[in-house]
């Protein structure tokens, strides 16, 4: 079976499978939160337990390390837990760009909600005012092609 055969078998990278799904369908703001949410739910748990397996002497237990990794998602960070491991760290690394990225896109889709409905109220009384002066011109092109039918001139 070559690479480009597609089956449960598959040898291709799950990150090539992973792209493809998520590329079937536009991306908006709304299922880039959604993605987003997904993967720092993800990091969340994965860091928690990590946290607990990589620094045991401050993380003692998997509930520590899940309070641990919400409050790093967050942004929160009480101080009250703190990874002293290097690998530790870096895990704290990781969970803390996922934690800003999450508040970033979340932020930027309800900004994104909020323009968007002003566009679309902006457009509605645009549209509206469009109409209107459509609607008189129409109604004096009616009256001077009504007045040069009385003239007995050729319309045009």
């Amino acid at each position: 079976m070559t690479p480009s055969q597609g089956s449960a078998g598959d040898p291709r990278p799950a990150q090539a499978r992973a792209v493809k799904l998520l590329a079937r369908k536009r991306l908006t703001a709304y299922r880039a939160a959604g993605i987003i949410a997904t993967v720092t739910v993800s990091v969340t748990i994965i860091g928690g337990l990590l946290i607990t397996l990589t620094d045991p002497a401050n993380f003692p237990n998997i509930g520590a390390g899940l309070w641990w990794a919400i409050q790093t998602v967050t942004t929160v960070g009480y101080g009250d837990l703190v990874p002293t491991s290097a690998t530790g760290r870096l895990v704290a690394a990781f969970v803390m760009i996922v934690g800003i990225g999450f508040l970033t896109v979340i932020t930027a889709a309800i900004t994104s909600t909020f323009i968007e409905a002003a566009r679309r109220r902006i457009e509605g009384h645009a549209t509206d005012a469009l109409s209107s002066k459509l609607d008189h011109i129409g109604a004096r092109l009616d009256a001077i092609e009504a007045g040069l039918k009385n003239s007995g001139a050729p319309p045009a």
